[in-house]
């Protein structure tokens, strides 16, 4: 009877060792198989040209950021995306989902000082014309018309620059545009060659 009591000690401790690795696997699974972070600008667009059409530009936030890895990964094979494609839609919407973050809870000056030596076009170009289109009038539903002489462009400059610094979401624009554009290297002196130049180009 003994001998039986030990053998089921036994048994009982592997069974334990067991479940404890078997836990821990999908976290470590997680980790591994975590998409490498993509583009984006170029996920911006890949989303319009690829997911508008069906989803209608569903809100980021109906999604959680871990969701939504399931769910890129599972329209990939549905809307024949490449991976990097899927990663570039994965890190937009994730980026997108990140709520703005109220003016008083948030420096409003970029940081570092020393700006990318790019100019405001340049800038407008790699960051924001996925949104905001060549033409300023934006490519998403609720995305502003930065053409608009009562428009956007309007508002004073302060509020204009904390906005592109913290995140901004327009009434009823189902996506936030994200810090900054989602581009966290740009400084104060990026941002507002940016401004700069979009008051030059689209609402002079």
């Amino acid at each position: 009877m003994q001998s039986i009591h030990k053998t089921s000690l036994k048994s009982l401790a592997a069974a334990g060792s067991l479940s404890v690795i078997i836990a821990l696997l999908p976290k470590a699974g997680l980790a591994a198989d975590y998409p490498a972070p993509g583009d984006f600008a170029r996920g911006s667009k890949a989303w319009a040209e690829n997911c508008v059409r069906c989803h209608n530009v569903r809100a980021a936030n109906d999604l959680r950021d871990d969701q939504w890895i399931t769910t890129v990964f599972h329209m990939r094979v549905r809307a024949g995306l490449t991976g990097q494609e899927m990663r570039d839609i994965l890190t937009f919407l994730q980026s997108s989902n990140n709520r703005p973050v109220s003016a008083n809870m948030l420096r409003t000056s970029a940081t570092g000082a020393k700006g990318s030596g790019l100019s405001g076009q340049a800038i407008y170009s790699q960051t924001c014309v996925a949104c905001h289109g060549v033409d300023g009038k934006g490519t998403l539903p609720g995305v502003p018309d930065l053409t608009r002489k009562d428009g956007r462009l309007a508002k004073p400059d302060d509020e204009l620059l904390r906005n592109i610094t913290n995140g901004f979401q327009s009434p009823g624009s189902p996506m936030a545009m994200p810090a900054k554009g989602g581009n966290t290297s740009l400084s104060e002196i990026d941002l507002k060659n940016v401004l700069e130049y979009l008051h030059e180009t689209f609402n002079p």
